[in-house]
C-alpha cells in the first residue's frame, strides 16, 4: 500500500495534468525611505523621513512634491502631517532626496 502511494505521488504529476500554475505577480517599483526618530512634541511623535528623489517624479512645485512626499510616505507609516521638508545635495549639488519632517 506505501508503494503505491509513493507511486501515486511521485509519477501522478507527470501524467496528471492538474492545471496548478504559480500565480503571476506584478513587480511593484520599490520605494526606499529611510526613518529617523525627530523627538516629540505634546505627546506627538515627530520623525523625518528621507525619500528618495526619483521616487518623486513629476514633483516640480511646493504643493506636488508635499503630495509625493506624502504618497510615499503615508502607506509606510499611516496618515500623517507634513511640518516641512528641505532636498538633499550630493557633491554635485544634484538634489538626490527630500528630508520630511512628519508629525503623527
Amino acid at each position: 500500500m506505501v508503494t503505491a502511494i509513493l507511486v501515486f505521488m511521485f509519477v501522478s504529476p507527470h501524467l496528471i495534468d492538474f492545471k496548478d500554475k504559480p500565480v503571476e505577480t506584478v513587480a511593484l517599483h520599490a520605494s526606499e525611505v529611510l526613518v529617523r526618530e525627530a523627538g516629540t512634541s505634546g505627546g506627538s511623535s515627530r520623525f523625518i523621513y528621507q525619500v528618495r528623489a526619483d521616487d518623486m517624479s513629476g514633483a516640480s512645485n511646493d504643493l506636488e512634491r508635499r503630495t509625493a512626499i506624502l504618497r510615499v510616505i503615508e502607506p509606510i507609516s499611516g496618515e500623517v502631517s507634513l511640518e516641512r521638508y528641505e532636498p538633499v545635495h550630493d557633491a554635485q549639488g544634484k538634489i538626490i532626496a527630500y528630508n520630511a519632517w512628519v508629525l503623527r
